[in-house]
């Protein structure tokens, strides 16, 4: 449908990166007449991630791109035909080359919405066999992407504000695909950006990165740089030897700081200068590769101050071992004092990223009252989501040919809610969410400021609530195969998470022992649950 003019329409996934008991299923519902019958499903998690009480949905244009690029090719169809019964009647496998989604419509929650269990992050409608064909595909599409982007928003919420987070994960990731998916959905989620150069050609996601510890051990201080000389920054005036004008600020920076001028590193302080003649305009000095206070500290003020007279500042430093939050604190300190003895005011500010294995704990000391750091590169805990590996959606049949349809089973919380339904936030006057209602699509929208009796799940009794404003949750986004209105950019479903959160009430959004976010179910809609569950048993 739409793969020759969208490049990742593919890359989202493929038709057979799926189980194989859909196709089983399809050929079933072809056998048996039914093809063609429409139906609806629904794509939801049953509990909130991380023993918190959100989630924020995610992964929606993805699902978007592969429903549109959705056709199966020759090769296919053949590899079909090769692992489903050798009996099987070859016009299947005809009527298989011509299924696309052009007859699929799609509602769904805006990317970067609270999601809370229960209501639909997708509703997924049109012929039983398409949209059971769709099942796998999107679950894995939606689930990792609204695990990663919820996994960032908890950690945004540790960080505050001001701190600035960039996802360095990529090498740590479950896969290529893993790792686009993560660097795209906690920039979503909360992250300033990542080093994921992928996700930024792609996505659109903004990219940092500088250097790592072997670009400086590659350098042993008898390196001679073809044109070791650097203009000023404004242009005017001679080329000046950034070598020579550090190694004269070697002399100062050391006589300061009581340190020997051999006590420094000298194949590092190569590298310092080495990388500010290609960045002379963004030098950033990895501080720890041999002694941060005794060789990294002052080798970066060597550069750093040769630079500034140049009229150049540097941007900042990292750690990337040790205790981070006592060895910014120190940097700091060392910073203003040489700031002040060199009148250089430009230095004391400069900014101190940190990197190494950061977790929620580790963030959460990082980020506290008095931290100097700045900027925390976050890998590992942010892409593999250590504390919960999957949101465990699932998807689940609601109707065919309008007739609702319920999963009936022994445990309750795998009971599903049945029939084709809305889904509406009500909001208190100061625009914190106060519950979800989930009903019958044919009812009436609650309406604002009018009294509405619900039955929040789990709960014995009605609640009688009167919102202060009602929002409907399920946009349609697909109509038989087309798409309806533009995706909002990345940027902006970010700004739209990050708004949606700052409403959320504190007690739904403290990351320990949060109070659960009520999500309740409409008089007509429980009715309908009771009657099927009777059924049922009888």
């Amino acid at each position: 449908m739409a793969a020759e003019r969208d490049p990742e329409a593919l890359a989202a996934a493929r038709p057979l990166l799926t189980d194989l008991y859909q196709a089983t299923m399809a050929l079933g519902y072809w056998r048996a007449g039914r093809a063609r019958e429409q139906a609806e499903f629904e794509l939801f998690f049953r509990g909130c991630p991380f023993g918190g009480a959100f989630a924020l949905a995610a992964g929606l244009r993805d699902c978007v791109r592969f429903l549109r690029a959705f056709r199966l090719r020759d090769a296919d169809v053949q590899f079909l035909a090769s692992v489903l019964p050798p009996d099987t009647d070859p016009a299947f496998f005809e009527y298989l080359r011509a299924v696309d989604c052009s007859d699929v419509t799609v509602r769904a929650l805006p990317e970067g919405s609270l999601a809370f269990p229960g209501v639909p992050l997708l509703q997924v409608g049109g012929p039983l066999l398409v949209v059971q064909l769709l099942e796998t595909p999107l679950l894995c599409l939606v689930g990792y992407a609204s695990l990663i982007a919820t996994n960032a928003a908890r950690l945004r919420l540790i960080a505050g504000p001001e701190k600035r987070l960039w996802e360095m994960g990529l090498r740590r990731a479950q896969g290529p695909d893993g790792g686009l998916t993560a660097s795209t959905y906690s920039y979503l989620g909360g992250f300033d950006g990542s080093s994921n150069v992928l996700a930024g050609q792609l996505r659109g996601v903004p990219v940092a990165g500088t250097l790592a510890h072997s670009f400086i051990t590659s350098f042993l201080g008898t390196e001679v740089p073809p044109d070791p000389t650097l203009a000023p920054a404004a242009g005017q005036g001679p080329r000046v030897d950034l070598a020579a004008r550090a190694e004269a600020w070697l002399d100062r920076v050391c006589a300061h700081l009581g340190l020997g001028v051999r006590e420094p590193h000298r194949g590092e302080r190569a590298a310092f200068v080495a990388y500010a003649l290609a960045f002379p305009r963004a030098f950033q000095g990895l501080l720890d590769t041999y002694s941060v206070q005794r060789s990294g500290v002052p080798n970066f003020l060597a550069v750093a101050l040769a630079l500034g007279e140049l009229g150049y500042r540097a941007v900042g430093v990292r750690l990337d071992s040790g205790d981070l939050l006592q060895q910014a604190q120190e940097i700091r300190r060392v910073f203003r004092t040489v700031s002040a003895q060199f009148q250089t005011p430009w230095l004391e500010s400069i900014s101190i990223a940190v990197s190494n294995n950061i977790g929620e704990e580790d963030l959460a000391r990082l980020a506290q009252e008095g931290s100097e750091v700045n900027v925390i590169g976050i890998g590992t805990s942010v892409v593999t989501c250590p504390r919960q590996p999957s949101l465990g959606c699932v998807y689940k049949l609601v109707s065919v040919g309008g007739q609702p349809r319920m999963k009936l089973t022994e445990d309750p919380g795998k009971q599903t809610l049945p029939g084709s339904k809305a889904a509406f936030r009500l909001l208190r006057a100061d625009g914190s969410p106060l519950l979800d209602v989930l009903q019958l699509a044919e009812e009436q929208p609650p309406q604002a400021g009018r009294e509405l009796r619900v039955w929040p799940r789990g709960a014995q009794e009605a609640w009688t609530v009167k919102p202060a404003r009602v929002e409907p949750l399920l946009r349609l986004w697909v109509q038989r195969g087309q798409l309806c209105e533009p995706f909002p950019s990345l940027a902006e479903s970010r700004a739209f998470a990050q708004l949606s959160l700052s409403h959320l009430s504190p007690e739904h959004k403290r990351l320990e022992q949060p109070a659960p976010y009520p999500v309740a179910l409409s008089d007509k809609l429980r009715a309908l649950v009771a009657s099927l569950l009777a059924r049922g048993s009888s």
